[in-house]
Order: C-alpha cells, then structure tokens, then sequence
C-alpha cells in the first residue's frame, strides 16, 4: 500500500454477503450504495477461494476509490495489502491485532469484531464492531444495553452490528455507538440507494 493519510473511521459500513443480494450482482448494489453516499464497504464474503476473493476485491477497490469511500478487507491481511485497501476487520479466530498492525502500512485501520464488552482480543484496534444487536443465526442478540456497556469499556469508536435498520439508529446512538455495520439493510432492499439514504439521515 502507498503511504497516504490515516483515513476517518466511517459511520455507516456495508459488510458484503452475495447471498443477501437476493439474486442481484453484488458490485451493482454495492455501487449504487456508493453513489448514494456509502462511505465504506467491508468485504467479508468468507466462502471465495484466493483468487476469486482477490477478483471481487479489485473490483470493489476501484469501485469504492473511485467515490473517495473506504475499503476494508476482513482477515485476509494478504488480499488487503494486494488492492492496497483502508484497513482490515479481523474477525472471531483471526491473527492477533498486533501481529496484523506490523503487516500493514501507517495510515491503514484495523477493526475488530466483539461479542462482549472488554475483550482483549480487540486491544489496540482502531474501531469495533459490536454485536449482533439482533439474534442472528448461531448467535445471541446483545441488545442495545449491552452495546452501551461495550460503548463505555472501549477506548475506541464502537459500530453497532446484527439486524439494524434506519428505524433503530436513534437507539443506537443513544447508547453511544459511533455508527452501523450492515449488511440486508442495503443488500437486501428493494432501492439500495434509498436504504442508504435513510441510514445516513438517521445517523446524522
């Protein structure tokens, strides 16, 4: 990666799932997101093998540099480092954040995905996703309550993850989080530029 400024963390992340496109071409959603104002995109499409990850990663790349948006790679340190993306999210299992903070260039971002508030795992990150607010398949809702207890033990931005709509934000933010990750409140809307419209409007 180039040297080049340490990037704002964003208040509104788009974490990609093919699947929750309902059929439709991720890029194309993803882009129509962007030009509505998206500001950061998180590829996290697990289930791609190297090069195709690497393939759908380029394309967002260009896709995201081309709106000034942000792009974040989850785990793959080596993906991220290739399309010379924003930062990486490390997930549940991933390498230690200080192991993955000497991989990377100055100005990149490292998030940290948390199920509780305080865990070490997440310690010296540069945002965290906490969650789900929601339950989600194979895991416990947290609540809002949870989220503000993970708000006041980080030292560091929290975005709030799992299930969220424009209609919660307002909760959201009360408890302190800095923003939202999503995934079907965009991927999975009829008007993908509308959803994001409204999900910047209630976080403003």
């Amino acid at each position: 990666m180039a040297a080049r400024p340490r990037p704002t963390i964003p208040r509104l992340v788009l974490v990609t799932d093919r699947r929750a496109a309902a059929g439709r071409d991720l890029l194309a959603v993803a882009e129509t997101a962007l030009d509505a104002g998206l500001p950061a995109i998180q590829l996290r499409d697990k289930d791609l093998a190297g090069r195709s990850l690497l393939a759908l990663a380029e394309r967002l790349r260009d896709a995201t540099a081309r709106r000034g948006a942000l792009l974040f790679v989850n785990d793959r340190v080596d993906v991220a480092l290739a399309v010379e993306a924003d930062g990486v999210h490390l997930g549940g299992g991933a390498l230690p954040v200080a192991v993955v903070r000497a991989l990377l260039p100055p100005h990149a971002l490292i998030g940290v995905s948390t199920h509780a508030p305080g865990e070490p795992d997440a310690a010296g990150a540069d945002f965290l996703f906490f969650g789900p607010l929601h339950a989600t398949p194979g895991k416990t809702a947290q609540g809002v309550s949870a989220l503000a207890g993970a708000v006041a033990a980080a030292p560091v931005p929290v975005l709030a993850i799992g299930g969220i709509d424009a209609g919660e934000i307002a909760d959201v933010r009360t408890a302190g989080a800095a923003g939202v990750a999503v995934i079907r409140a965009i991927l999975g809307a009829v008007d993908a530029a509308r959803a994001t419209r409204a999900l910047l409007a209630a976080l403003a």
